[in-house]
């Protein structure tokens, strides 16, 4: 296991069995875990979402800060799910995303939904979706998602962002 994917596991385990936040020694960090950068933190039992926080900027002071908050965050937060109880924790799947920092583009020809997430906003909206997600496959849909999600109506004027990111499982 990624050491980076470790962390969240061990995160989201502690806090779920003993309602403790991870420590996190500096001497423990690898190089990637050092850099400032937005994460977001995805739980899955077997292959179906049970939890997905991030940041797209960031909040913390390193990414293994930003892992350890949205891994927890994600098991507890959620506002589409339950908390994630003790027993589930054999069976959640996890999967970390490091991204780069949000561009803004001029058009939905400048997207992939396989290579670039996508940021949308309108007014004081804002919506995002990760990239190479299982079934989204146009530039379309991708937005679309992410303006449903923002609560932006379909057809509305949109600033769009982009962004990659590093997936570790």
């Amino acid at each position: 296991m990624h050491p980076v994917v470790k962390l969240a596991k061990d995160s989201v385990e502690l806090y779920i069995r003993e309602h403790k936040v991870l420590p996190v020694r500096d001497e423990d960090l690898t190089p990637e875990m050092k850099a400032r950068s937005g994460v977001f933190v995805c739980l899955k039992v077997r292959g179906m979402l049970r939890g997905c926080i991030g940041t797209f900027q960031p909040a913390e002071k390193d990414v293994a800060a930003e892992i350890v908050r949205n891994a927890v965050s994600a098991a507890t937060c959620d506002p589409r799910f339950a908390c994630v109880r003790a027993d589930e924790l054999p069976n959640l799947e996890y999967s970390v995303d490091v991204l780069t920092a949000p561009e803004q583009v001029n058009s939905q020809a400048d997207l992939d939904p396989k290579r670039y997430g996508v940021i949308v906003k309108a007014g004081g909206r804002r919506g995002l979706l990760l990239p190479d997600l299982e079934g989204v496959d146009t530039v379309e849909e991708q937005v679309g998602i992410a303006m449903h999600k923002a609560g932006i109506p379909p057809g509305a004027p949109v600033t769009l962002f982009r962004f990659e990111v590093k997936r570790y499982h």
